[in-house]
């Protein structure tokens, strides 16, 4: 399965990407709002201050993507952020890490 991944964090970026292919699964790193898209799941950092979740998760779901969200456990803020902004499914970054192949399949 295709993933985008929405995030500028050196770090997970490069986790994702390991994680993804070692599951099957195609990451594709993304920087803006895609026009379209085959993907059936996309990854968003709701932390990184350089990505407009407000205008981004609306426009992949109109795309029919399903979006997880993701921040620290103490993030609170964020979380709200995510359930604001209509993620489909949120995560700890601690959930993201060791069960990603779960939260890909619902």
């Amino acid at each position: 399965m295709k993933v985008l991944l929405f995030d500028d964090n050196l770090i997970w970026s490069v986790r994702f990407t390991q994680t993804l292919r070692a599951l099957g699964h195609e990451p594709v790193q993304n920087q803006g709002i895609p026009e379209e898209t085959d993907a059936q799941v996309a990854i968003l950092n709701l932390g990184s201050p350089k990505i407009d979740a407000a205008a981004l998760v609306p426009a992949l779901q109109r795309l029919g993507v399903r979006v997880i969200g993701h921040a620290g456990h103490k993030e609170k803020e964020l979380h709200a952020l995510g359930r604001a902004v209509g993620c489909d499914v949120l995560a700890t970054n601690r959930q993201i890490t060791h069960d990603l192949g779960a939260l890909l399949n619902p």
